[in-house]
């Protein structure tokens, strides 16, 4: 009988722990939004409105108002094989309007109110959406040719590491792609290869004038669920990609929880530690906080 409730108190943690991460909220309606985009939108859960993008995929941009829009309206370009940029702002509608058709019926959003951060001073969460017949959307968005698999992934609800997940959706992607659906109707096939090397190089040289430019390493640790991008690739051994897999595999209950975060095995998360900290605890009010 002992060993029973042990067993059982041990479940409960278990699934109490999974319960902090991740929080569902069903019949979820679209919210209309000049700034929605088909990964990126406002939804109403009951008396709560969040600003959700998803995980995993990344849809066309649907507008240039930025020089940092230009960019990545370029990028898009060149990795879909286009040579008119108009055209990705032309599918980034069409991303847009698909999500709202496959949304037009109170959905399910999953969440767990990882910072999405973004160019907007709107806050956003990631999240995975399942439409009210149990697709889920980044998936169908991927199939329809009208994203990519592309951005920050998450070990999901029912257990599927993100890996896992971006494989599948590679997959779908390249399925996509000989199918000719969505955008990649219009892929130069001649061009993609030479394209996406331009991107590359273009990514290299960047890469190496942020690393001769970094910023000194943090006099003082910084706190793992509030810390911007740009703070924690301050971190000796933190790039963009490991920051970005980093703010979205928050919440963060001990530093130690970094090491569910891949790419971070035992001898980084020695090198990062004394750099990190965790100050406002999931679920804790900031001002609750230590």
């Amino acid at each position: 009988m002992k060993r029973f409730r042990y067993i059982w108190a041990i479940g409960l943690l278990a699934v109490t722990a999974l319960a902090v991460e991740w929080q569902t909220f069903k019949d979820c309606r679209w919210v209309e939004h000049r700034g929605n985009d088909g990964d990126s939108f406002r939804v109403v859960c009951g008396e709560r409105e969040l600003h959700v993008r998803l995980y995993f995929v990344d849809c066309p941009e649907t507008v240039v108002v930025t020089d940092a829009d230009a960019k990545r309206i370029r990028e898009q370009a060149r990795y879909f094989g286009l040579t008119n940029m108009q055209r990705v702002v032309h599918f980034g509608r069409e991303a847009r309007e698909f999500t709202a058709r496959l949304l037009a019926e109170p959905f399910t959003v999953h969440t767990a109110f990882a910072d999405a951060m973004g160019r907007s001073a709107e806050p956003r969460v990631y999240a995975l959406v399942t439409t009210h017949d149990g697709r889920d959307l980044g998936t169908e968005l991927v199939r329809s040719g009208l994203a990519r698999a592309f951005g920050a992934k998450r070990t999901t609800p029912d257990g599927r590491s993100g890996d896992r997940v971006m494989a599948d959706l590679q997959d779908l992607e390249r399925q996509a792609m000989l199918q000719r659906a969505g955008i990649w109707a219009e892929t130069a096939a001649d061009l993609l290869a030479e394209l996406r090397a331009q991107q590359r190089s273009e990514d290299e040289q960047l890469e190496g004038i942020r690393v001769a430019l970094r910023d000194e390493p943090p006099s003082e640790p910084v706190d793992l669920n509030r810390a911007t991008s740009r703070q924690l690739q301050a971190i000796p051994g933190i790039g963009p990609v490991l920051a970005e897999r980093i703010v979205s595999h928050r919440p963060y209950e001990r530093v130690e929880d970094l090491l569910r975060v891949p790419g971070i095995g035992e001898r980084l998360f020695q090198r990062i530690k004394p750099y990190v900290v965790v100050m406002h605890r999931a679920g804790v009010p900031a001002e609750e906080s230590p």
